[in-house]
């Protein structure tokens, strides 16, 4: 058995699949992509690993009050795509960090093929560890993290801390709902026991505890079950060469599926936010 797979975090295991970057290459070069000439529109499909995509980014940016010169921070930055879109559209210096080493050298590796490495620099850490000191950033971008992290308390704790006064915590995020248990798999958990959700009743307290004070909120469910009715209607007829498929491995279509009842059956939410620290 290979040591480091024994030795390495169950979720960081489920995020690995190895040969992520070549695949990713193999896909865009069978769409007629010049690897040599690549924007970060091209990698959209798959860079932005969270419901509804690019869009969701568009308009979670929308939201968040970026200026040009912001230094951002994005807990969870899967492959960078976020991360270069607020590089390229606000201007914002952006850092990334995640769980997943397979992930933050893909993000690397992509940033560079669309020059924008100057830009966007990506680090492996973990979300209750960052390796970053206090008052460091102006705002910090999350999508799609909390629901592996059981621990929510340390980890708003931490965004708040490398927080700037003032400084803001934006997120889109997956919540319990009042469904009752989930249907597995799921994009970011095979079963059980790495899922931590919890109801975002208790998602306010919790990040008030932390020092951050909600100013936005929004439910996005209703938009998020149309986006995956949508996306299983195109995979039915067989996925396109890149895509989130490339990611979530042979049981893509049932960890769709999954979501999209979890939805319907509102075992889960999804709610867009934007908060301030409050704390000097």
């Amino acid at each position: 058995m290979d040591r480091a797979a024994e030795t390495k975090n169950p979720v960081e295991s489920h995020y690995s699949l190895g040969g992520i970057l070549d695949s990713i290459l193999k896909a865009l070069a069978d769409m007629g992509k010049d690897v040599s000439q690549l924007t970060p529109i091209d990698l959209a499909p798959v860079d932005e690993f969270h419901i509804r995509g690019r869009a969701a980014t568009v308009e979670l940016a929308s939201r968040a009050s970026l200026t040009a010169g912001m230094r951002v921070l994005d807990v969870g930055c899967g492959l960078g795509g976020s991360a270069r879109y607020l590089a390229t559209e606000y201007q914002c210096h952006v850092t990334g960090v995640d769980l997943t080493q397979e992930y933050v050298d893909t993000a690397n590796a992509l940033a560079k093929l669309v020059d924008l490495q100057s830009a966007v620099e990506f680090r492996q850490a973990s979300a209750l560890e960052l390796p970053f000191d206090d008052r460091t950033f102006d705002l910090v971008w999350t999508e799609h993290v909390q629901m592996n992290i059981a621990d929510k308390h340390a980890f708003y704790a931490e965004i708040a801390r490398v927080l700037k006064p003032g400084g803001r915590l934006v997120f889109h995020d997956i919540f319990q709902g009042s469904g009752g248990e989930l249907h597995y798999p799921v994009p970011w958990a095979e079963e059980r026991s790495i899922s931590a959700l919890v109801p975002v009743t208790h998602m306010r307290d919790i990040l008030e505890g932390a020092g951050l004070r909600v100013v936005d909120w929004l439910d996005k469910s209703v938009h998020s079950v149309e986006w995956f009715q949508d996306t299983l209607a195109k995979m039915h007829s067989g996925p396109m060469p890149l895509g989130l498929h490339l990611l979530t491995g042979k049981t893509a279509k049932t960890k769709f599926t999954n979501v999209l009842r979890n939805l319907e059956e509102k075992r889960i939410v999804v709610f867009q936010a934007v908060t301030e620290r409050t704390r000097p």
